[in-house]
């Protein structure tokens, strides 16, 4: 399927969703139930149409500006993060939480009508034999022939379990252990913010200075860093300042975690194969997830805050000292290249079908013919 219509179709979808709990809320019909269904919706779009925005950016950039684009992506994204929630806030409290997500739902939509504007000719291959389990089967084959694909994997995978484990716990420790109001919390993250937009906007220069694979390395340690600081925080203005410290670094590091994450696993992928590959990769990484999150709330209320902070810093640094260890990841000074020919896979093996090219298909065309 082409991905850009994908994409486009995923806002729409999140406007309805979104903007389904105003109404329901004057119709008198909004319950716990509404808002499950509605949040269980609002995670399958983005699980595909989240997939399908990291194709298109591979459609409309080459591949070696990838690191540059994430990083201007990004720089976009932690934008609209800081000044969303102040927006919010004031728009709660002008006129409501119901027409505040009203607006949001509009937002969405204006964003559907600027992605159409965005003009890409994508060439499709249609497979007489393609099937999903043997072509599922084909992105975890990919995946698996690919030593850098594999380290990067489990690097990030790792790095996601101590994320979750320390994010479970980190607001409670703010409030319960270093005493800071709700308006302390939400001032804290500006330093979340200015830490994610200082990333996003020299994420390419360190990338291009250090190598994608240190500077990704580097991310993983700059987060660790963030959470062992946290964890011995004393409970006074130094705490106030460590917490801000610890959402600053965690913004830094999870900007170059990701934008050279993302480039380097996009670069090593033929066009035909990228679905695949990001829906792997992105399940892959996300295993550890869950139980990262139930070892920091057990450490959290079995031990201590402190102990789960712990786990999830000195884990962080653990993983950038083993990370710095593995030749696919820490050798990697330049994004690296489709390499020959890959072997055909899934519904491309199959006898009498012809398989997909290998080069990119996509072309960018101006908008509005500019």
């Amino acid at each position: 399927m082409r991905k850009l219509p994908v994409y486009i179709v995923g806002e729409l979808t999140l406007a309805v969703a979104v903007g389904s709990v105003p109404v329901a809320h004057w119709m008198g019909w909004l319950g716990m139930p509404w808002l499950y269904f509605v949040g269980f919706l609002l995670g399958t779009v983005y699980t595909i149409a989240g997939s399908a925005s990291q194709i298109v950016l591979t459609q409309v950039v080459s591949r070696d500006r990838l690191v540059e684009a994430h990083a201007k992506n990004a720089l976009a994204s932690s934008g609209a993060e800081v000044a969303g929630p102040g927006v919010a806030g004031a728009l709660i409290k002008l006129v409501g939480a119901p027409l505040a997500l009203a607006v949001d739902a509009l937002l969405l939509v204006a964003s559907a009508l600027i992605l159409r504007g965005v003009k890409v000719t994508e060439t499709l291959h249609r497979l007489d034999g393609a099937d999903f389990w043997r072509d599922l089967k084909a992105g975890v084959a990919f995946v698996r022939g690919k030593r850098m694909l594999v380290a990067l994997a489990c690097a990030v995978g790792g790095w996601q379990m101590f994320n979750q484990a320390a994010q479970v716990v980190q607001i409670l420790f703010a409030t319960r252990v270093l005493g800071l109001s709700a308006q302390s919390v939400g001032l804290s993250y500006i330093a979340l913010g200015a830490g994610t937009v200082l990333a996003s906007a020299l994420g390419h220069r360190i990338s291009a200075r250090f190598g994608p694979g240190p500077s990704l390395i580097g991310g993983f340690a700059m987060c660790g860093i963030g959470w062992a600081a946290l964890c011995v925080a004393p409970a006074n203005a130094v705490g106030v300042a460590a917490f801000a410290f610890t959402l600053f670094m965690f913004g830094v590091g999870a900007v170059l975690i990701f934008i050279n994450f993302l480039s380097l696993r996009q670069a090593v992928t033929p066009a035909p194969l990228l679905g695949r590959m990001t829906s792997t990769m992105r399940w892959l990484i996300l295993i550890p997830a869950g139980p990262g999150a139930l070892i920091g709330g057990w450490l959290g209320e079995h031990v201590s805050l402190r102990a789960a902070l712990a786990f999830a810093g000195v884990g962080a640094l653990l993983l950038a000292v083993l990370a710095w260890q593995v030749q696919a990841i820490r050798l990697v000074k330049v994004l690296p290249k489709v390499e020959g020919e890959d072997p055909p896979l899934g519904a491309e093996a199959m006898p009498g079908v012809t398989p997909a090219p290998t080069t990119g298909t996509a072309q960018l065309q101006p908008a509005n013919g500019n």
